[in-house]
């Protein structure tokens, strides 16, 4: 069994995840202000308590960028864990071999392990939330770039010249499709968006994946994350309807959109993927 962990912009979750991708035990807190790793250690020490049997590994993942190789994480939401050694932190409190991505890698991996990707070569995983990440599986390897930040389609350019973005830049998918920045837009939270702006966002998350499957060449896009799954059905319509109008290459259409099958089991069962795919030998 593995110890799972999330870090997310509102919350921080852990869990109990069994070799085959149940879920035994759970918790949640909101993720603070400050003293976020005060509040994650706690949690963490809460969910090992409750383990029934031993944990052979930990996996955790978290919003980026961060550096694999080095176990450090600096998510642009939560700007008081910048440069903070998860790794090393989470192994002197666990004891155990601690693997740490990015949190839309590890929703990749965990939906290609038991989810709606169950059985693909080459897919890419999207979470749509407080932020907007991804992870690319190619011939069944997940790409993790020079630094390990590959799959960042959040911060590709749907908008040239539009509006400024946590990174930077400008025009990224994230300025328009993660949950703040639809709320400041609104002026309500992303669960009471008016439909044109779902349109627009499954709009724009389609826009982005027929330019990437172009670049990386999958033929599926399994996306989850509380915006994405809050939004719905006029989401996932939007976006595929985008990707058949803009992905015309014939290795890119047909290109298929799909619900993630986990919900919001699947960034523990990600996390717990990583763990099983560090403990196998495959980074």
């Amino acid at each position: 069994m593995y110890l799972a962990i999330d870090i997310g912009g509102t919350k921080l979750a852990a869990g109990v995840v069994s070799d085959d991708g149940k879920v035994i035990v759970r918790d949640r807190v909101a993720t603070p202000q400050r003293d976020v790793w005060v509040a994650l250690e706690r949690l963490v020490k809460r969910v090992m308590a409750a383990a029934p049997v031993p944990l052979s590994a930990v996996g955790a993942g978290c919003g980026g960028p961060m550096d694999p190789g080095a176990g450090t994480v600096s998510p642009l939401h939560i700007p008081s864990l910048a440069n903070f050694q998860l790794q090393a932190a989470l192994a002197e409190t666990t004891g155990l071999a601690t693997f740490v991505d990015n949190d839309a890698k590890a929703l990749t991996l965990g939906e290609a392990w038991c989810g709606a990707g169950r059985g693909e070569m080459n897919m890419v995983g999207v979470v749509v939330g407080t932020g907007v990440g991804g992870g690319i599986l190619s011939n069944g390897r997940l790409l993790g770039g020079r630094l390990g930040n590959a799959g960042h389609i959040g911060h590709m350019v749907v908008e040239p010249g539009g509006r400024p973005c946590a990174c930077g830049g400008v025009g990224c998918l994230e300025a328009y499709a993660c949950g703040p920045a639809i709320e400041a837009e609104t002026g309500r939270p992303p669960q009471r968006a008016p439909q044109a702006i779902i349109e627009r966002t499954g709009l724009l998350v389609g826009r982005a994946l027929a330019s990437l499957a172009a670049v990386v060449d999958f033929n599926v896009a399994v996306i989850g994350g509380s915006v994405a799954l809050g939004f719905g059905e006029p989401f996932f319509a939007a976006a595929q309807h985008e990707i058949s109008v803009r992905a015309k290459l014939s290795f890119t259409e047909g290109l298929e959109v799909r619900r993630a099958a986990l919900g919001e089991l699947a960034p523990l069962v990600g996390a717990a993927a990583l763990a099983r795919r560090g403990l196998l030998g495959l980074g």
